[in-house]
């Protein structure tokens, strides 16, 4: 399946979903002014990449599906599409797909380790909390 990429700007994240190399990242901040035009295209390739991961994958448990979050802000508007892409990653993974979702978030940022946790039990996930060094 082709990857989808979206280059970073000011306001919204860098994402990148390329299948051939298991790399699923988003990274960067969050606020876009349009966050329907930014998020409905990656819901839309995430809903094809996950019909074509039925139809037979190659992810295990030593090469799991890893989602890749390293955001340094996200608005509320995003965390409804944020929370989106990981509903369709929990139902994989309830298939059968070993999917990990890594969490990263400054050491010093409680408030966005919070936020990982509220979305991880909200689409009743675990997520692997990776805290970067301030």
């Amino acid at each position: 399946m082709k990857s989808f990429i979206h280059k970073a700007t000011d306001l919204t994240p860098e994402i990148i979903l390329a299948p051939a190399e298991n790399r699923f990242v988003i990274s960067g901040k969050s606020a876009p002014e349009d966050v329907r035009g930014l998020y409905y295209p990656v819901i839309e390739w995430m809903e094809e990449f996950a019909g074509e991961v039925r139809r037979g994958h190659n992810f295990t448990d030593k090469t799991p599906l890893l989602l890749k979050l390293d955001l340094e802000y996200f608005n509320s508007s995003s965390a409804k599409f944020l929370f989106d892409i990981f509903s369709q990653l929990r139902d994989l993974n309830n298939e059968g797909v070993p999917v990990t979702v890594e969490w990263h978030y400054d050491e010093e940022d409680i408030d966005l380790r919070e936020a990982g946790e509220d979305l991880s039990l909200l689409c009743e996930m675990p997520f692997k909390y990776c805290p970067k060094a301030g």
